[in-house]
């Protein structure tokens, strides 16, 4: 029996409370951009809340584009420079949602397979980071557990996953604002197969999926697999997914599913504030439709708080929360989980089928660093990192390409989405730059539509002066595409 809840309302309401009095503020002009807004421990001590109560305003506002952190210095109302994405490229009007078959053909699949070549610089592709990963220290981890767990290591886990891991994963998820236990939480093998499963527990070939479009290129090859249907809701910058078009797609069409990404979006990079997380739930819930998260960029936040997932805003079991350590430790080790409330009978027997059991080892490798290995201490480090890369990326986006190019601005996670100017197509731009062993994830991948051809993804985990020296090469052949 599933055991998650909310955390109590009253820290919710009150730091929406905050959020709105600040809010209001930078409406009527008291705060223009630019200024500087008061600091976490000042707006405290004069509203008399707690300072992670303005740090969860404050992370509200972030998300919301109304303010900026800026380090060293405080919180700053935003410029409304030209540089930020003002809307979803070419999103659907209302009569245009419908269901679509997902038809990859060669140059998307081309194109999957072109960023995945190590010969390439990866600024296409999503992975991590791997020099900020503890891999000394998970090696070490893994062959003690290993001794140590003798037969356990080399047997097959239980289909749930480890005890051990479990446990520490519902600890964990406090941060994510879910009361859990370690029986609501089944192991997988990555989270791809998280959220196949779920697709395959609440879908039948055929079946209609909504998801927020621009959508994650794997997504689309897993619905393509899988004989459904998908349904692409435009997102709204700072917001995520439009929920006043889900609402109409759903009068529509017969929706089975919802998938989404809710912190850090792949590959926006943007994020839902709490009230449209919890709206989200609520809408689908109503009609009794599953929401499929991931969220597997949500332990990367910029900030100082952790954002919530919006399986903290479930009541009736429907959210199938979806994660891993991908992003966060080890991407080889492919130790994933979920949390399938009341699917989770179906969820473990669909796995038998798929794999038996994840890798025992790394099982016991994870868990222990989890337990003993400072990974809160790791994210610090690993979070101000990748802050530090997207904003040096970003600046070095809008010196070299062409006037009009408008980058988002992520308050987490390591993706960066460029708008180009309309004229210039980035297909043909990613065409280019594999002459000169960039990849770049042109938008074509991102969409069953045709829509975002003037739209691509970095990856901005990384950055050097070769990664540097990239991006001018890449503005520079932008700029010889746009119209004079």
């Amino acid at each position: 029996m599933e055991t998650n809840g909310r955390i109590p309302a009253e820290p919710v309401f009150l730091y929406e409370d905050v959020a709105g009095k600040i809010r209001s503020m930078i409406g009527n002009g008291t705060y223009r951009p630019g200024d500087r807004i008061p600091s976490i421990r000042g707006l405290a001590q004069q509203l008399r809340v707690s300072p992670n109560t303005v740090v969860q305003a404050y992370s509200q506002l972030e998300n919301c584009g109304l303010v900026e952190a800026r380090p060293q210095s405080g919180y700053y109302v935003r410029s409304a420079g030209r540089e930020e994405p003002r809307r979803t490229p070419a999103g659907p009007a209302m009569e245009d949602v419908a269901p679509n078959d997902v038809i990859l053909g060669d140059v998307p699949l081309t194109i999957m397979r072109t960023l995945a070549d190590p010969a390439n610089m990866p600024l296409g592709r999503g992975t991590p980071n791997t020099d900020l990963l503890p891999a000394a220290k998970l090696t070490r981890m893994l062959a003690s557990e290993s001794r140590r767990c003798g037969r356990q290591s080399v047997s097959y886990a239980p289909e749930q996953g480890l005890l051990r891991l479990r446990l520490q994963i519902a600890r964990r998820m406090l941060h994510a604002g879910c009361s859990l236990s370690a029986d609501d939480i089944v192991v997988t093998s990555g989270c791809v197969e998280a959220v196949t499963l779920a697709l395959l527990t609440t879908c039948r070939a055929g079946d209609a999926v909504a998801l927020a479009s621009p959508i994650y290129s794997t997504f689309l090859k897993s619905v393509q697999q899988l004989g459904l249907r998908v349904v692409e809701i435009p997102s709204v910058p700072g917001e995520g997914i439009n929920l006043g078009i889900l609402e109409y797609a759903m009068k529509q069409t017969p929706i089975r599913a919802c998938v989404t990404i809710a912190n850090f979006n792949n590959p926006l990079g943007s994020s839902m504030p709490d009230d449209k997380k919890r709206d989200l739930v609520a809408m689908l819930a109503r009609r009794d439709i599953p929401l499929i998260e991931d969220d597997v960029y949500g332990d990367l936040a910029f900030g100082p708080a952790r954002p919530s997932c919006t399986k903290a805003f479930d009541d009736a079991g429907l959210v199938m929360y979806c994660s891993s350590f991908s992003k966060t430790l080890a991407p080889g080790y492919r130790v994933g989980w979920m949390v399938p409330g009341r699917f989770r009978t179906m969820v473990e027997q669909l796995k038998s089928l798929f794999n038996l059991a994840t890798a025992s080892p790394t099982q016991l490798a994870v868990a222990e660093f989890l337990d003993a290995g400072g990974y809160d201490h790791h994210l610090r480090s690993v979070r101000r990192v990748y802050a530090r890369h997207a904003a040096q990326m970003r600046e070095a986006i809008l010196r070299c390409f062409p006037e009009g190019t408008r980058v988002s601005r992520p308050a987490g996670g390591f993706m960066l989405w460029v708008e180009l100017p309309e004229e210039i197509d980035s297909l043909k731009l990613y065409e280019q730059a594999v002459g000169e062993r960039i990849m770049i994830a042109p938008g074509a991948v991102f969409t069953t539509t045709g829509r975002y051809g003037n739209c691509f993804r970095l990856n901005a985990a990384f950055w050097t002066g070769e990664v540097e020296r990239a991006i001018e090469t890449l503005g520079g052949l932008a700029g010889a595409m746009a119209i004079p």
